[in-house]
């Protein structure tokens, strides 16, 4: 595998260090409009792992398809993985496919509004234009992976286990994302630094939100979709981990255009604990008409103001030694499962890293199965917490009556750190089931 990962920012440089940990390539080409930042994450990734020649730096314009297509081909890239933010999604697309290489993003193409009712039917969805082309990737044996990061991505694989493992009928798949993350300055005072693109946190926050229902959809994927306006609903989640309670507003998201079509659910809904700082903040930019991408004229030189509210705050991939705190994207899973209960998660929750364990800490996952049936016969469902350094806590669960009633699932994923520069991802689960 020979990878070209077009992107050097906060995302990509996290990327190639993770990478620069696996065998899974043989080589993996860091391309950005800025070679001193690809050549900056390449150093970062090479003293991880050692100067083998693995990783290499390169500049593209990700504006240019052509561009990104003869840089695939330099290197002979076999997959074209987008670390950038969405603006780019479509010529890296269209690049990756000319080049004849697989294709990997964590954020699919930008919406459009609906121009006449934006706050009640969707125009342009998120990915419309990437999925409209799935008949030319199939003709040229590629394959595109759309949305494959932790949210998009990790939250779409929940709600596949829930719906293969855990219920007959699903209710609601309600994917919601919190933090109590602080930055603080050189002089330890708390300042005001999004962990990821000021241009991105605008386009999502800012564009009608969308939700998907069966009773809408009629049998009809398509029809399900409906739009709200920004910042709909709010309610407060009780996030795990010490998080705490936090509020949560609609925000327009991928999984809610993505699970729909694969997974059977009676609604499908994602929520962004954003605060009221940052609530206000966006109300104010739009006010003042800072979220346009469209270019003014300042002093004969076109630029858009979203392009200079982006520029001016703090450089995303530079705040996390200043970072402190705990982030949790989860999916909250309601559904009904018929006679016999919630069944206990098989192995290790696939991947999940999370264990299952009875009072007492003996360990049931696929290398015990003996105990793993003496679990099952006893009817108990486990819930996963990350705590400390030195493994997970569990705590056994009492199994829903046998008998089919409404139950409530949490599958999350966070970051947890013990202060500055030490948030590590730490995959966990987290479970909770209330029977009325």
């Amino acid at each position: 595998m020979r990878v070209l990962m077009i992107g050097a920012g906060g995302v990509g440089d996290a990327a190639a260090k993770i990478a620069a940990e696996r065998d899974f390539f043989e080589l993996w080409v860091v391309a950005d409009y800025s070679l001193e930042r690809a050549e900056a994450t390449v150093a970062a990734a090479t003293a991880r792992r050692g100067s083998d020649g693995t990783f290499v730096a390169a500049q593209v314009d990700a504006s240019d398809p052509a561009a990104v297509t003869a840089l695939a081909r330099e290197h002979g890239a076999t997959h074209v993985f987008n670390a950038v933010d969405p603006r780019f999604v479509m010529p890296i697309f269209d690049g990756a496919l000319a080049a004849g290489a697989d294709y990997l993003d964590m954020a699919m193409s930008l919406s459009t509004p609906h121009p006449e009712r934006p706050h009640e039917l969707p125009g342009v969805k998120l990915g419309d234009l990437q999925l409209a082309r799935s008949g030319e990737w199939e003709a040229a044996g590629r394959l595109a992976l759309l949305g494959i990061g932790v949210e998009p991505g990790l939250s779409d694989v929940f709600a596949r286990y829930a719906a293969d493992e855990l219920f007959d009928e699903i209710d609601e798949l309600g994917t919601r994302d919190g933090a109590n993350l602080v930055v603080h300055d050189d002089d330890g005072n708390e300042v005001f630094a999004p962990g990821f693109s000021m241009w991105t946190i605008i386009e999502e926050c800012l564009n009608p939100p969308v939700v998907w229902e069966r009773a809408r959809a009629g049998g009809d994927v398509e029809a399900g979709f409906a739009t709200l306006p920004p910042f709909a609903d709010p309610e407060v989640f009780d996030f795990p981990e010490g998080i705490g309670p936090v509020e949560c507003v609609h925000v327009e998201h991928e999984e809610v255009l993505l699970m729909p079509r694969w997974v059977d659910a009676g609604r499908v809904t994602f929520k962004y604990g954003l605060g009221e700082q940052m609530i206000s903040m966006l109300k104010m930019l739009h006010e003042l008409g800072l979220d346009s991408t469209d270019p003014v004229d300042v002093k004969g030189v076109q630029v858009s103001p979203r392009d200079v509210v982006a520029a001016v705050l703090p450089d995303p991939a530079t705040i996390g030694p200043r970072m402190t705190g705990k982030t949790c994207a989860g999916l909250l899973v309601t559904g009904r499962r018929a006679a016999g209960g919630l069944p206990l998660p098989r192995g290790r929750q696939r991947g999940l890293d999370a264990r299952l364990r009875r009072p007492g800490g003996r360990v049931a996952d696929g290398d015990q199965p003996r105990r793993r049936a003496r679990d099952a016969r006893d009817g108990r469902l486990v819930g996963c917490g990350g705590q400390g350094a030195g493994g997970l806590r569990c705590e056994a669960l009492p199994r829903a009556a046998r008998c089919s009633r409404p139950a409530g699932l949490r599958l999350a994923m966070g970051d947890r750190g013990a202060g500055p520069g030490r948030l590590q991802p730490v995959p966990w689960v987290t479970s909770s089931m209330v029977v009325s």
